[in-house]
């Protein structure tokens, strides 16, 4: 690619992160029309001293500054740039816990601001918006990286945590943006720092973090074998006192044990682990989201429609999306798990031929969380084969989305 001026990607950084010349200008200390002469090139950016205060006001990496214009994907305002994916696995390949080691520790941000920012990431995801996510992942991970190098002592184990979730958060959004090797990368980290955290819970759902990463580059077997054997270690005693928490987990590595077998073909095991959910979820009560699972009777009956269409029975999945999801409760539940549903509902109705039905899931879906059906590799397919089964010209709204997708016949 052909090296743009430092200006323009100065501009094309702040436009970016959302901020306006005057409110870049006030965080940097100079004028707004100090800031309007670099961006057009006609004042020259010659001192590091001012390149890494830019950097760090941007929230990214020097070296990314002054290096080439990124190659943008389709729907850029929605969907993860090259140039950020490269920002996270930077964030990814750090090890401030072995440098702190032998030196002192980076300066961490305060564990309250930490708190804060992790539950607005995971409140980010679950409302899909990947695009925003994927712009505040490389400083997140950074700043969650320095506070677990430097805290000891009893806060230690909660800096741990913060920095566990992160990671899981991390390796969700780059599964479902098709960076799996990456997202393999997040949650394994996630999982041995679980247990640094001495948290069993957060170990349990990083595991369904790292196998959902293992089905997606194609490795269902081992995602099962460790998604069963973990729930196994999990599940509650008969007759005993279980958390909510734990109820939720360990239905949740069911769920995606399950999603694995459904790869492979083994719907003996899809029956046996969904119905073993089904009852950890009439245990629990309800629909919650304990360890940010939103698990419940609701979810485990996404995920039998799931299944089934993994297994290639779109029939069977809308049958379950048509009698045995309640709109009241599914209505409830936060958009990326709705959107998500009616993606695999779309796959569903498009199995049976059905594509005036697997259109409008998808249209329901981008209504909710337009980044998942917009920006997922899965999303596009299934536009693909909507478009090339409609007679004639498609109706115009899915012509528009499937604009905004990038998609063609």
């Amino acid at each position: 690619m052909d090296e743009l001026p430092i200006g323009r990607r100065v501009a094309y950084w702040r436009g970016r992160r959302k901020m306006s010349q005057q409110v870049f200008a006030d965080r940097l200390g100079k004028s707004k029309s100090w800031v309007d002469k670099v961006e057009r090139g006609v004042r020259r950016l010659d001192k590091f001293s001012v390149l890494y205060e830019i950097a760090d006001i941007l929230q990214m990496d020097v070296q990314l500054l002054l290096g080439k214009d990124p190659e943008r994907r389709a729907d850029a305002l929605n969907c993860i740039d090259q140039v950020e994916v490269q920002e996270i696995r930077a964030a990814l390949e750090r090890y401030d816990s072995m440098s702190a080691y032998f030196d002192a520790a980076p300066y961490p941000p305060p564990l309250d601001d930490m708190r804060k920012a992790v539950n607005h990431a995971w409140l980010t995801y679950q409302y899909g918006r990947y695009g925003m996510l994927t712009r505040a992942l490389p400083k997140l991970l950074r700043d969650a990286q320095a506070a677990d190098a430097a805290y000891g002592g009893e806060r230690a184990a909660e800096a741990a945590h913060l920095l566990g979730q992160v990671y899981q958060i991390a390796s969700s959004v780059l599964r479902k943006l098709g960076e799996c090797e990456l997202a393999w990368l997040a949650a394994d980290r996630s999982m041995a720092v679980a247990q640094r955290a001495d948290d069993p819970l957060l170990a349990g759902i990083a595991t369904t973090r790292v196998c959902n990463a293992l089905v997606a580059m194609g490795r269902a077997r081992p995602a099962l074998e460790l998604n069963v054997q973990i729930a196994n270690r999990l599940a509650p005693a008969s007759g005993t006192e279980v958390s909510p928490a734990q109820l939720s987990v360990y239905g949740m590595l069911l769920l995606q044990g399950a999603m694995a077998a459904s790869r492979i073909g083994d719907s003996a095991s899809v029956d046996d682990l969904i119905n073993g959910a089904a009852e950890a979820a009439a245990r629990l009560g309800g629909d919650h989201n304990h360890y940010w699972t939103s698990f419940g009777p609701t979810n485990v009956e996404l995920h039998r429609a799931a299944a089934a269409v993994e297994l290639g029975d779109g029939g069977r999945a809308v049958e379950v999306h048509q009698l045995r999801i309640v709109e009241p409760a599914f209505n409830a539940l936060l958009p990326e798990r709705r959107a998500h549903h009616l993606l695999d509902i779309a796959r569903g109705y498009a199995q049976i031929g059905d594509v005036a039905n697997a259109g409008e899931a998808l249209l329901r879906g981008d209504r909710l969380a337009a980044s998942e059906i917009r920006c997922r590799p899965i999303a596009h397919e299934v536009m693909s084969d909507i478009l090339r089964r409609t007679r004639g010209a498609p109706p115009s709204p899915i012509a528009e989305l499937a604009e905004h997708m990038g998609v063609g016949v």
